[in-house]
């Protein structure tokens, strides 16, 4: 005999099926009210990401540069890396902890660099991880007033060159920068 005609077991069906309505109508209201807590963050497209990337290498390779350039999220995960060919093997390493150490410390790599020459105190900035890395090239990419992502570009021959290529990259993508005037702009 099948369950479904026994008349016992299908009010105990009946109840069962009742009571999980019940608390999963329960359990999804407790969970909204419990994401409505959670910190919205902005999140950095791979569209974007790989757009930036793309243009930061072109701008360069358009001056006569072979570089790499890396784009990551806010948390430093990488979202695209490009390497130009013919670019220095170590310029993806370099790249990378720029686009790292401007979206963790959510400023241009070149204006920390700056800050730890004048004030020696600040030394211990560049060695807080082995990511870090505070050479011109790294720039935070900030959409919609929310530091989102970092963008490094290694390999020009002056890290005002690299500064240049990582700006295009985020010109193309309307992203704002702290990029401060380089010394030769002032």
């Amino acid at each position: 005999m099948n369950g479904t005609n026994c008349p016992r077991l299908s009010g105990i069906c009946s109840w069962i099926t009742v009571g999980l309505i019940t608390c999963c109508t329960i359990g999804l209201v407790v969970d909204r009210g419990a994401a409505e807590e959670l910190p919205r963050q902005g999140v950095l497209p791979l569209s974007l990401a790989t757009k930036a990337a793309h243009a930061a290498v072109d701008t360069c390779l358009a001056d006569g540069y072979r570089v790499s350039a890396t784009v990551v999220d806010q948390g430093g995960n990488i979202r695209a890396v490009l390497r130009q060919d013919g670019a220095g093997p170590h310029t993806l390493e370099s790249s990378r902890k720029k686009a790292y150490s401007s979206a963790s410390l959510r400023q241009p790599t070149e204006k920390l660099a700056a800050l730890i020459a004048k004030m020696p105190a600040l030394q211990g900035l560049q060695h807080m991880n082995e990511h870090i890395l505070l050479l011109a090239g790294g720039l935070p990419i900030e959409l919609h007033g929310e530091v989102v992502g970092g963008i490094g570009v290694g390999g020009a021959p002056g890290g005002h060159l690299d500064v240049a290529c990582a700006q295009a990259g985020l010109n193309s993508i309307g992203a704002g920068s702290k990029m401060p005037p380089h010394e030769s702009d002032r």
